[in-house]
């Protein structure tokens, strides 16, 4: 099975290697580890002056996230590479699992409901819904 294992800094991206590594058959699962670099500011970042080394510092980030999820894989013998790209994170994991072409997405989910999930989005929802390839969605379990 060909996995694409879409990732970000939160817990949530955190618990969705967790259960991927926990449902996965090792010697029949190949994972693509995932991470996007969204090439525009985001709140607190309107410093215009320095945009490429704030860039830089985020593609910095997502290499550091990516060989952390890569480690842990490795580690329970799954096989796997990793990817950074540059884009809308909805169109990037879309595309990328296409291209490849992935049997399935593991992806965590913040969980946004109301007012801030229509101000901020929903990348998961939006997988979710253009997808033409399975798509699983880790909660994290609540306390």
């Amino acid at each position: 099975m060909k996995v694409v294992l879409a990732i970000d800094d939160s817990k949530y991206s955190e618990e969705a290697t967790r259960t991927l590594i926990a449902q996965a058959k090792p010697k029949e699962t190949e994972v693509r580890v995932l991470h996007v670099v969204e090439p525009y500011t985001k709140e607190g970042e309107l410093y215009i002056d320095n945009w490429k080394g704030i860039i830089q510092r985020r593609h910095e980030e997502g290499e550091a996230l990516l060989a952390q999820a890569a480690q842990a894989l490795r580690t329970a013998g799954i096989q796997v590479a990793t990817a950074l790209e540059e884009g809308d994170e909805k169109s990037v994991i879309i595309d990328f699992a296409a291209k490849w072409p992935a049997d399935l997405i593991v992806m965590g989910s913040h969980g946004r409901k109301g007012f801030d999930r229509f101000l901020l989005g929903s990348v998961s929802e939006a997988v979710v819904r253009h997808a033409h390839f399975s798509v699983e969605i880790v909660r994290v379990p609540r306390d």
